[in-house]
């Protein structure tokens, strides 16, 4: 197993040129953002907050994007249904934001909304919940009905680990890369999609947030993947991914069992790319992590407008295998709801 550097104190995530003040992982967002102290131009800095929520119980899932990504502002919902294996999605775009979005600088507490004639968006974070509300009445489901409201709420035990990078690219030491990866977070609320409302119970339905702050360089393709569930009667997750920056100091790979994370090693994702519909094998260094996975969802896009391209498969389906923690104990995994993701972007 290669060496990982774990950051252990609270420090400006920025040094006054610009560069990372210490690269590698954390159990917790122990590096403080200060969007001013970037040194690059407000339209190549990159901000976001994603959430999924799935519950296997209702066959169902939902996700949410509120992001800034400098020249361009995206902001969606989009509902899978599992048993009928369809996914309907509300998008819209705004032009030139530029920070202006309001994204927060702090994963833990904010408050952030954006509003237009196709839909309204809010995020209010405030440990140990998280809020999210939304209005969407130009969203079309695959029935054809129309309108999609609701109000959800995700719980993060404030102790809890999650999964924190910090790395940056070789070829340019000022664009990097600061995320957090929260999963196993237990969701309450409602859902009205059309004529059908779904209700989700925190002993079913579970939700994972991917909070994102940087500068990227132009071209960058990765592969992402992330579950949540129980496993055991307790909560069991797992964040996966590799592709972009120069992940020397540390991977982003974690397993989650009872609000711990357990390290993992290098991640390869086997996957058939003439066809995302067929089982994916994920394998790892440490050979702690053995999964396959069988797609039911490809939501799948494809951009290309002036100076932004964009090829993504999001794929959800079900993970089975085995999972072993840092004790050496193995987990064995069957049919865990979750997904897997190849994204080319030229951004």
């Amino acid at each position: 197993m290669k060496s990982q550097h774990e950051i252990i104190k609270r420090q400006p995530l920025l040094k006054d040129d610009g560069t990372l003040s210490e690269e590698g992982w954390s159990r917790h967002a122990l590096l403080d953002y200060e969007r001013s102290k970037i040194h690059a131009s407000p339209l190549r800095i990159k901000e976001w907050d994603y959430f999924y929520i799935l519950d296997d119980s209702q066959k169902i899932g939902i996700t949410f994007t509120l992001s800034d990504l400098g020249y361009l502002g995206l902001t969606s919902v989009a509902l899978l249904d599992f048993k009928a294996e369809t996914v309907s999605q509300c998008d819209t775009m705004s032009l030139f934001p530029m920070g202006k979005t309001g994204l927060s600088s702090n994963p833990e507490n904010g408050k952030v909304s954006f509003a237009d004639k196709k839909l309204s968006l809010e995020y209010d974070y405030q440990l140990p919940q998280r809020r999210i509300k939304i209005d969407a009445p130009g969203f079309t489901l695959s029935s054809g009905e129309r309108g999609l409201t609701g109000e959800l709420i995700l719980y993060q035990d404030p102790d809890m680990d999650t999964m924190v990078i910090a790395t940056s690219w070789k070829e340019k030491r000022t664009a990097f890369y600061y995320n957090e990866k929260v999963n196993c977070m237990p969701v309450h609320g409602w859902v009205q999609a059309g004529s059908k409302k779904y209700n989700f119970s925190p002993e079913t339905s579970m939700g994972g947030l991917d909070w994102g702050r940087g500068v990227w360089t132009y071209k960058n393709r990765w592969y992402w993947g992330s579950a949540s569930s129980y496993i055991n009667g307790k909560p069991f997750g797992f964040n996966i991914g590799y592709g972009f920056s120069d992940r020397t100091s540390a991977s982003e790979n974690a397993l989650f069992y009872n609000g711990k994370a357990h390290k993992l090693d290098e991640i390869v994702f086997h996957i058939d790319k003439k066809n995302y519909m067929k089982p994916w094998k994920f394998t790892s260094s440490d050979e702690r992590f053995k999964m396959d996975f069988i797609p039911l969802i490809d939501r799948n896009s494809s951009t290309n407008l002036l100076f932004i391209k964009s090829v993504q498969h999001q794929v959800f389906g079900y993970f089975s295998g085995e999972a072993v923690l840092d004790s050496g104990e193995k987990l064995k995994i069957n049919s865990l709801l979750g997904f897997a993701e190849d994204v080319l972007n030229w951004w």
